[in-house]
């Protein structure tokens, strides 16, 4: 077969259909992380069905399935999709819209997983035309800490054979349908997670001499933990820390005794993240004990930064202009949102890219909200790219 782009063209339109009809599914019927039970079902029943070798039961629900090429070859490499939606309430007004109240495909996990069976459709039939092993990794609860990344690789599920590269693909509806995007190096934040308890001592509103008021201390705080960022944290090095949540239930007249607060810090740099934590915990405690108060000062570790190795995802990025086009390939800007493909990343050569799924025209909701929704026609550019990048990376000689 000499035209290989073109013959993968062809097998991604033939597809698109079966696809499509995947993911209206998924979408209808989210489950949200660590629960994708029925999810994973489905996926395992259409793997039997379709005579593809996989194993289930990682992390619960986690599957990883295998297509061996025919070309002689010890090359691994690992396609990975996430499973899990989001607990918000879609608002879309469309047939496949979630049948679970409170439960959503707002993050585009639904196309991830029915690219990946489309692509695994493709390279099925293309088995003579690569050599080696792909693993395809239906992995849960990207959405929620630890992570199902870091989860399946404690349990194995990409050891024997362990793959050379690993790549993953995540819905971008920054771009048009039929473009993708990426990026060499560092790509997306850390993400941690910050709680914090302010205790101090309430009462009556009008007699703050008797208090020790932990809504005035835990303003000072929330203004002061951003000199964290601007003055203790090189420049040259983005990070963000945001607080999201502030509780304290007193009333116009009563300052209660505890305060409540909830938010995040961000950044690119390991080392830099975990000096900012102790600056964090440190500062914390000086200034509330400093204004009478006490302070619980909480840091859930959250996923690491994802790093895209430059030579698998430079050669991949040549690879998508080959496939689509140089005018449907673009460079991807650093972004301060996190995915847990990052364990991936920090354990194997890894490239993390994004597929375009805007209308070519007209309105277009964000990833995370309540009428998010993609163009349909990118499922045929994701899951022929994908088919297309796997082909190629599995016949370069390292």
């Amino acid at each position: 077969m000499k035209n290989i782009k073109e013959t993968v063209q062809n097998l991604a339109t033939q597809v698109l259909d079966e696809v499509i009809s995947h993911r209206r599914h998924f979408h209808q019927n989210p489950e949200l992380s660590f629960e994708e039970f029925e999810t994973s079902k489905y996926i395992q029943n259409w793997l039997t069905e379709n005579g593809i070798s996989f194993k289930s039961g990682f992390v619960k629900t986690g599957i990883v399935a295998e297509i061996k090429g025919n070309l002689p070859s010890d090359k691994v490499l690992a396609l990975r999709t996430d499973m899990d939606a989001l607990p918000i309430h879609e608002t879309n007004d469309f047939d496949f819209k979630s049948k679970n109240d409170g439960v959503m495909h707002a993050c585009g996990h639904d196309v991830h997983s029915a690219s990946i069976m489309g692509t695994i459709l493709i390279l099925n039939q293309l088995k003579d035309h690569f050599g080696g092993t792909i693993k395809f990794i239906f992995q849960p609860g990207e959405e929620k800490l630890p992570g199902g990344a870091k989860l399946m690789i404690e349990e194995g599920a990409l050891d024997n054979p362990t793959p050379n590269g690993i790549l993953g693909q995540h819905v971008y509806p920054d771009l048009p349908a039929g473009k993708v995007g990426f990026r060499s190096g560092m790509y997306m934040a850390s993400a941690d997670e910050i709680y914090i308890t302010v205790t101090g001592k309430g009462g009556h509103a009008a007699l703050p001499e008797r208090l020790v008021d932990p809504i005035l201390i835990s303003s000072h705080l929330v203004v002061a933990l951003q000199q964290i960022v601007s003055r203790r944290n090189n420049p040259k090095t983005p990070s963000v820390v945001s607080i999201g949540h502030i509780e304290g239930i007193g009333a116009t007249n009563v300052i209660p005794n505890q305060v409540h607060l909830k938010g995040t810090f961000r950044t690119f740099d390991e080392d830099w993240r975990f000096e900012a934590h102790k600056l964090m915990k440190n500062l914390a405690k000086g200034l509330v004990e400093g204004m009478g108060g006490e302070v619980d000062f909480d840091i859930h570790v959250g996923y690491p930064s994802v790093y895209n190795n430059p030579e698998l995802s430079d050669r991949n990025q040549q690879h998508a202009i080959d496939f689509l086009g140089k005018d449907n390939v673009v460079d991807l800007d650093l972004r301060m949102t996190a995915e847990d493909f990052s364990w991936y990343s920090q354990k194997f050569p890894g490239c993390f890219y994004r597929l375009g799924t805007a209308p070519q025209s007209g309105e277009y909701f964000g990833l995370h909200t309540p009428n998010f929704n993609v163009d349909e026609a990118a499922l045929e550019t994701g899951i022929g790219l994908m088919s297309y990048l796997a082909i190629q990376e599995l016949n370069n000689e390292l």
